[in-house]
């Protein structure tokens, strides 16, 4: 087995603690690499490690929610290694088997919904907990359709919450109709499909993200899509083997906003972020940020690791509020947030409704943006399902809040970069949980963001 030092490398930005206060009156310019991607960072160890053979994995994101997944997988039995930045190798043995220890998931939403997935198709007993914010997330959106399949689950605390024990196996296919476009429950069913009797079949009236889909391909397994309506309707059959396969992580685009986000709304800023995701299930917020007027380019458009990635330079632009469509919000919604911070420096208003899943992330994202950005004087309306933000002079000089969820303290930073006074946020080592790094790499493009 790896020794545990190789899973527990700790970014340099989880090194960040108190307050940090972004504040800036030049311009932002360079070229940059995103992170790895969340999504497939997560997909392609745990896919790994139920495998037989082994997955090499290349631009692998390092923060901690990735760091949670990979010693998941090590106590599921796969043996995990750290090659080198981003170069990892996950050696499966065909399935999972009852690991030692409690499954620690920490912060990552993803990583425990898909683990349990993934664990509820074999003869094993788990497990799952996390950290405090982690405790907070309804997780009987997972466990409802895979207890349906035959999964058995006890609530070891509060009831709809981590932590809880899985004993899985014996499972049967069920045909699930989703109520909301969500990646997470999506790819729980399909992976728990694998090892079911008979066909899985997944309806989504709206598409969610389809990494899933496209990577189980990617190690052998038969995955069925089809168009129906606005949607898809997904099927697997069950008894299928992933072998071990090579994969390439492109830039995630949840990650790249940011320093794009800053160039839009510093003047004089241009900045190139290069290898992003281009799956059209991720580019909302592009596409939304070019309707308000963004001069938003994309260049060198290329195909890794299946998905479609390209460099994205944003240059700084006189921006205008449009209203976001509600059906746009799978592809975008954990870039509300940072779209909420430009938003503030369009002109007109900004509606973003339908959105109510922002929520139950890591906090509730939709009152969390609204106090902070209220507090820098900026002019917000919030709604039950949604906010509104009238953009005009932002003019910082807070201390923001921010529940130690790390897309609320980078889309305060930036907000920072442009407002007449400083802004700080509070409990910032969150940020590593999905960008480490993101401090070093924006003071590198002419930020200036400092505890």
């Amino acid at each position: 087995m790896t020794a545990p030092s190789t899973l527990t490398a700790r970014p340099v930005s989880a090194s960040l603690n108190g307050a940090v206060r972004a504040s800036g009156d030049k311009s932002l310019r360079g070229a940059v690499r995103a992170p790895g991607d969340k999504s497939m960072s997560h997909r392609s160890l745990i896919f790994g490690g139920m495998a037989k053979g082994v997955t090499e994995i290349e631009g692998l994101l390092e923060g901690d929610d990735i760091l949670a997944t990979a010693r998941a997988v090590e106590a599921f039995g796969a043996q995990v290694e750290r090659l080198g930045e981003g170069h990892w190798r996950v050696k499966g043995q065909g399935g999972f088997r009852s690991p030692g220890v409690v499954i620690d998931c920490g912060n990552a939403g993803t990583g425990v919904r898909l683990l349990m997935g993934a664990a509820a198709g074999y003869e094993l007993s788990a497990t799952f907990d996390g950290d405090a914010s982690l405790r907070k997330r309804p997780m009987k959106r997972v466990t409802g359709p895979l207890a349906d399949m035959g999964a058995r689950f006890d609530w070891n605390g509060a009831e709809d919450r981590v932590p809880l024990t899985l004993d899985g196996g014996g499972l049967k296919a069920i045909e699930y109709v989703q109520t909301v476009a969500s990646a997470q429950i999506k790819s729980a069913i399909l992976l728990a499909g694998l090892n079911a009797a008979g066909e899985t079949v997944v309806v989504e009236p709206e598409k969610s993200r389809d990494h899933t889909e496209r990577m189980l391909r990617a190690f052998g397994a038969m995955v069925d899509v089809t168009e129906e309506g606005e949607g898809w309707r997904i099927r697997l059959k069950g008894g299928q083997k992933l072998t071990g396969t090579a994969v390439a992580v492109p830039g995630d685009p949840s990650s790249a906003a940011f320093p794009l986000a800053a160039a839009l709304i510093v003047p004089g800023s241009e900045v190139t972020v290069e290898g992003v995701m281009l799956n059209p299930q991720r580019t909302g917020l592009f596409d939304t940020w070019i309707e308000m007027g963004a001069d938003l380019t994309i260049s060198k458009r290329r195909v890794s690791g299946g998905e479609d990635v390209g460099d994205i330079t944003a240059r700084y632009s006189e921006l205008k509020g449009v209203t976001v469509p509600q059906e746009r919000a799978a592809s975008m919604i954990d870039e509300y947030p940072i779209l909420s911070a430009v938003a503030a420096y369009a002109q007109g208003r900004t509606v973003m409704r339908g959105i109510g899943e922002m929520r139950v992330k890591e906090s509730d994202r939709i009152s969390l943006m609204v106090a902070g950005l209220t507090a820098c004087g900026v002019a917000v309306e919030e709604e039950a399902e949604g906010f509104i933000v009238t953009g005009g002079p932002v003019g910082g000089g807070a201390t923001v809040a921010t529940a130690h969820d790390h897309r609320i303290a980078m889309s305060h930073l930036i907000l920072g970069l442009a407002a007449e006074a400083p802004v700080s946020v509070l409990d910032p080592e969150m940020i590593a949980t999905s960008f480490p790094g993101f401090v070093e790499l924006m003071n590198g493009l002419g930020a200036e963001i400092a505890s």
